[in-house]
């Protein structure tokens, strides 16, 4: 199928490893150009120059999108240098396990800045760019974590995944009338080099086979190539009837009936 993304530009935060690298790299072989920005410069140069590899142009920053002057100045940058804005993937995340009755606000704001604020910021700056384009996309990396219960620990986790997950339902159906469609995207347990899952993986292998066999009924982690299809399918104008969804991909995973 042609997800007709020839000459289109899309940012994606993040796009250093895991995920947002395979991501980014996913969107320049639909022929994406691309605006990538990380906190690590040396990862972030070497997907850089995957994409160069394959002849599309990018535009690559190390920054700290918790930074709200960061955030503005990489999206008015990356349209500057790239000649516009098609689509935004909010894809920078983080977590941080600890029992409600022992979080601070610093464990509060600290995680609420990566996962929830970072995303307004970027989003709001590329909305005007979105505006002046035919269509645009904007597409939140959440989590099943967002539509169902965590566990404990996770309750700062949680929390912010489901604040992504209800912001692009709202922002759908205000930016719907410009043509502009928002969705979110909730992963399930994804492995990539370095990532938490490969990690334990390592350490723990009969811990994760039995962790595998009574969460994960495809029987295996996800990988990072696995999501990046949904999200070019997403981002594409094939999708052009889906906005204001969340997308589980997560091999049946989660236990959400919606």
């Amino acid at each position: 199928m042609n997800l007709e993304l020839e000459g289109k530009v899309a940012l994606v935060t993040g796009g250093s490893r895991g995920l947002g690298r395979a991501i980014a790299l996913r969107l320049a072989e639909e022929g994406c150009g691309l605006g990538i920005c990380a906190r690590g410069e040396e990862a972030l140069h070497e997907v850089a120059e995957e994409v160069r590899g394959m002849g599309r142009p990018v535009y690559h920053q190390a920054l700290d999108v918790t930074e709200a002057q960061g955030a503005g100045a990489f999206v008015e940058q990356a349209a500057q240098e790239l000649g516009g804005i098609d689509i935004l993937v909010n894809n920078v995340g983080g977590n941080r396990r600890v029992a409600f009755a022992e979080s601070s606000d610093r464990d509060w704001q600290e995680i609420l800045e990566v996962n929830f604020h970072s995303h307004v910021r970027v989003s709001r700056a590329v909305v005007p760019h979105l505006r002046q384009r035919p269509a645009g996309v904007i597409l939140f990396i959440a989590s099943i974590f967002g539509r169902e219960a965590g566990g404990p620990g996770l309750s700062i986790y949680n929390t912010t995944k489901s604040a992504l997950i209800s912001l692009a339902k709202i922002m759908a159906l205000e930016l719907a009338p410009e043509g502009i469609r928002v969705n979110s995207i909730a992963p399930g347990s994804i492995r990539f080099p370095g990532g938490s899952w490969d990690r334990r993986c390592r350490e723990d292998p009969e811990g994760m086979a039995e962790f595998i066999r009574a969460n994960l009924p495809l029987g295996r982690f996800g990988t990072a190539e696995e999501l990046a299809d949904v999200v070019a399918f997403l981002a594409s104008p094939r999708a052009s009837l889906v906005t204001g969804a969340c997308l589980n991909i997560d091999g049946g995973q989660s236990h959400s009936l919606i």
